[in-house]
């Protein structure tokens, strides 16, 4: 076995994407370098130092914690090119300019490590004349690595081989990205634009055409293409907007330019409208106008025939609606085909203008149909590639409908679909593997060690890939839970509650789950089987499920319940065996509660963790306010405890959800000891590790002990900041009583100052005011806004 470990990436050129990915590596605790241009004027540095400081300003975040802006390394071309020389990963990332590449290239190739990959940040330039003037040992070093936008949360990295380029550097390179950096990889040929920009802008282009052609205005398009077909919400002209007019003309230049042989080249030209609004300086979001314009509270869209911004709100028509809301792919395919409807006519349109365009292209721009589905999906948000929805909608009859509108005239050129669609076959996805029209085959997955680290890959419909939901052995299973094991000595807890809230049912089977734990195995995790697709690990405790009980007997009557779900995180702290939270998405309220009193957390870097009760008018009572104090307490070590009481307070009081687990950690919500992931399909993986190793380690729980609090002293502190901002009108009168419950539990009561107290005493606290508040009206009208609006109500 030999590692590669990338001890210090150089990321070339301090742009938009440079940066990002150069603060990507920050979050992923890779130490890196940012170059750029010496400045004309000011310090020698200051393209990159601004660069940096920018990072901190953009939404959505590129790094997980702002405070480590400061920890990317400043450089320039002048000064400091023997730092690259102890880098082992080199990516150049300046604009797309094949002779400013080469020039750069000739200036950094002396000082580049004898063992170092380098490799550029390219959307769509070849990558082996990039590659020309290297000699053979940087060749064989050489490959491009496509970076989606935004680097942090977009999964999709393109990795490009040149004939030169050395396999194992590519194997090495794959390892990095999917691992260290969470990447989803995808091998593409050295084609114009690669395999997602290729497909997504012609995608885009044939919208466009065939919008024109059926008269419908762009906000209809973007809301007949977004969710309503299992894509990224923001549509088809919404994400011009975001990606950038110019970018998009960019690449569609590429094609352009290096596509004249290509049968769709009539498709290629750029839209008269992209064109003019280019010309005219609206590029998107960039620049506050593009297809839509913000006016104040109003969102506009350019009427393409006005040539002017008029109110947007077009939306999908109501029938249009009833067939896409129809679960069987084949029948809501052949409805949309044969409606006379111009939206249904458009949607039956692009549809078959993806599928010609992806059989014809297929054996040029991919290895096999997977690399494409995969690529749309982790590159533009589709939840199903093209092939997956050709193959569900019934492969053969799709096949035959695409045919005929090619023999009529109705689609977007005359080049026939490949022999292979008709040689009986009911799709391309199968157990064996997917298509390779080159290779004449299935091909399977890739084998590389990465990804005997993801349990459950990602899959496409077809392959019949195990699956998180139905895999291993069942030991208990029903509405609420499932009990499980892959035949190893770690059990685990999946939740199947709606958004995985917390309901009686997850209570039982959290005690039945520790029960057999340590009866017959290492340690249990949690772990739920969506963690990888965005799933949340909990919404936190369902309210719903105690309306009967309430409805009957006020807020007395679900203090059992309380206490219940008290117990159950109690016991899960106190078990004889480790218990690991596998967090992934949205852990609140309940949800941390959960995850707090695990005895360690293994955290994917974008989970978003909070207390969150105040905003339905409650105050936390799983445990959080308790365990809040105990770890309180432990970080005051002696300490004023107020200081460090302080920052769970307000994070309780204000109902603040960390916006990546970085941040978690700094908020108090993970410990030293927890660890975090970054790639999400790894987190079964390293949580059993983690689950074994504690055990064999000698695991024990914690001695139950008493805390010390800040009592009444505490109380009276916290309080009279809350009489100012109450009488200042910052926060509501039932803003302050939430708050000062808060600080009670915190504090531990009317209480002197340093007393000691149990845990049951802090918990039954929380469950009193929890109950209190249950039977105020100003809560019962947050609960009711939130379950009618999905809002919290501020009263």
């Amino acid at each position: 076995m030999s590692n590669f470990i990338v001890k210090k990436v150089a990321v070339l050129g301090a742009g938009v994407m440079g940066a990002q990915i150069a603060a990507h590596c920050i979050n992923a605790r890779v130490p890196v370098v940012l170059f750029d241009l010496p400045a004309k004027e000011g310090p020698k540095n200051g393209i990159v130092l601004r660069a940096i400081e920018n990072l901190k300003k953009l939404s959505p975040a590129p790094l997980g914690n702002k405070e480590q802006a400061a920890l990317i390394e400043v450089a320039n071309y002048e000064d400091d090119m023997a730092l690259l020389e102890g880098c082992d990963l080199i990516i150049e990332a300046i604009a797309e300019r094949m002779d400013w590449k080469h020039d750069l290239y000739k200036k950094v190739a002396p000082h580049i490590a004898p063992n170092a990959i380098f490799a550029s940040n390219t959307s769509g330039l070849s990558i082996s004349k990039l590659a020309e003037g290297f000699d053979a040992e940087l060749q064989a070093r050489f490959c491009g690595v496509h970076f989606f936008n935004p680097p942090r949360y977009m999964h999709l990295v393109e990795l490009i081989p040149t004939a030169a380029t050395r396999p194992a550097i590519l194997d090495q390179l794959e390892g990095f990205l999917a691992s260290t950096l969470g990447k989803g990889v995808v091998r593409a040929i050295d084609t114009p634009n690669f395999i997602a920009n290729r497909v997504g802008i012609f995608g885009m282009l044939a919208t466009i055409h065939q919008a024109e052609k059926f008269g419908l205005s762009v906000d209809v398009v973007d809301d007949l293409t977004g969710a309503r077909l299992g894509r990224a919400k923001s549509g088809t002209f919404r994400t011009a907007d975001v990606v950038g007019l110019d970018t998009m003309g960019h690449v569609i230049k590429t094609m352009q330019d290096n596509l004249a042989d290509d049968p769709f080249f009539p498709v290629y030209q750029t839209p008269a409208l992209v064109s003019k609004l280019i010309a005219a300086g609206a590029l998107g979001q960039k620049t506050g106008a593009g297809f839509y314009k913000r006016v104040g509270k109003d969102i506009l869209r350019i009427d393409s025939a006005k040539g002017d911004y008029v109110a947007a709100g077009g939306k999908t028509d109501e029938l249009v609606g009833r067939i896409l809301k129809e679960k069987d792919l084949a029948k809501r395919m052949k409805a949309l085909r044969e409606s006379t409807h111009p939206q249904a006519q458009f949607l039956w349109a692009i549809f078959r203008d993806g599928f010609h365009y992806m059989a014809v292209h297929l054996e040029s721009i991919a290895d096999n149909a997977r690399d494409i589905d995969l690529a749309l999906r982790w590159g533009f948000g589709w939840n199903a590639g093209p092939f997956e929805t050709w193959q569900a909608a019934g492969w053969k009859q799709i096949a035959e409908w695409v045919k005929d509108d090619i023999d009529s005239g109705k689609a977007l050129c005359a080049a026939p679909l490949p022999a292979w669609v008709f040689d009986g076959r009911d799709g391309v996805h199968t157990a064996e593997g997917s298509w390779s029209p080159t290779k004449k085959t299935y091909v399977g997955r890739s084998n590389l060690p990465v990804y005997a680290r993801q349990a459950f890959r990602a899959t496409v419909m077809g392959e019949g890939a195990a699956d998180g939901r139905t895999a291993g052995t069942t030991f208990f299973e029903d509405a609420s839970v499932r009990i499980w094991h892959q035949h190893d000595d770690v059990l685990i807890l999946s939740l199947k509650t709606k958004m995985h809230v917390i309901d009686p049912g997850v209570g039982n089977g959290l005690a039945m789950a520790i029960a057999e734990a340590q009866a017959n195995f290492k340690g249990l995790v949690i772990w739920n089987a969506d963690a990888a697709e965005g799933g949340p690990f909990s919404a936190g405790a369902d309210l719903q499920s105690s309306m009967p009980l309430f409805m009957a007997g006020g807020g007395k009557a679900v203090e059992p319940e309380i206490a219940k779900l008290q117990n159950a995180h109690q016991a899960l702290k106190y078990a004889n065996v480790p218990v690991v939270a596998a967090v992934a998405g949205l852990a609140l309220g309940g949800g941390a509660e959960l995850a707090m009193h695990a005895a360690r957390r293994v955290v994917f870097l974008e989970s978003y963790i909070g207390l969150v009760e105040v905003g339905v008018g409650l105050i936390p009572a799983g445990g959080g306010l308790k365990e809040a104090a105990v770890r309180a307490a432990g970080d005051a070590k002696g300490n004023d405890l107020l200081q460090f009481l302080r920052n769970y307070f307000t994070h309780a009081a204000t109902a603040a959800v960390s916006k990546s687990a970085l941040e978690a950690r700094q908020m108090g919500y993970l410990t030293a000891s927890d660890v975090i992931v970054y790639n999400a399909y790894e987190l079964l993986h390293v949580a059993k590790v983690e689950a074994r190793a504690m055990f064999d380690a000698g695991y024990r729980p914690p001695m139950p002990a008493l805390v010390p609090v800040a009592g009444r002293y505490g109380m009276a502190t916290i309080t009279a900041q809350l009489v100012n901002m109450r009488d200042g009108g910052f926060i509501s009168a039932h803003d302050y009583k939430l708050g000062a419950m808060i600080a009670e539990v915190m504090c531990g009561g009317d209480i002197d100052q340093g007393s000691l107290v149990s845990e049951q005493w802090l918990l039954d606290l929380e469950r009193k005011f929890f109950v209190e508040l249950l039977d105020n009206p100003k809560t019962q009208e947050r609960i009711m806004g939130m379950m009618q609006t999905g809002k919290p109500v501020r009263n």
